[in-house]
């Protein structure tokens, strides 16, 4: 047997109620769940659009004893579509969110379909990259 579709993606956050509210109120995601282990002490929550049961989420991961955390240098982004790039980057700027790379069509094209996509980039509060491209 092999892997039928991907769960998440984890990401290991300091502050869990900024993350939260960020993916909330800057990127539309809604809590699908959220799990505490107080034996552990971590906390889960995952978070995404659509259906929880069938499409791939964001696993924040929150431990409770403070540790500092360094990005990898492997780890490149996670990539969301959206419907309106434009709009969206503007309404993120009025919020104080950072947009790191103007939206905009790439400089380079695929050798296979000649065509290229139309991007921006944004970090979340723990400085995770996250592409945004034009549905």
């Amino acid at each position: 047997m092999t892997p039928s579709r991907i769960l998440h993606t984890m990401f290991r956050v300091s502050d869990l109620e900024q993350s939260i509210a960020f993916y909330q109120n800057a990127l539309g995601m809604r809590v699908f769940s959220k799990e505490t282990y107080t034996e552990g002490r971590f906390t889960l929550v995952f978070m995404g659009y659509g259906d929880a049961q069938t499409t791939p989420s964001i696993e924040l991961t929150y431990n409770w004893d403070p540790n500092a955390y360094q990005h990898g240098t492997r780890y490149g982004h996670v990539a969301l579509a959206v419907e309106d790039l434009y709009g969206l980057c503007e309404r993120l700027t009025k919020q104080g969110i950072t947009v790191l790379r103007a939206p905009g069509q790439m400089s380079f094209v695929s050798d296979e379909t000649g065509e290229s996509d139309v991007i921006a980039f944004i970090e979340d509060p723990d400085g995770y990259k996250i592409e945004l491209i034009q549905a």
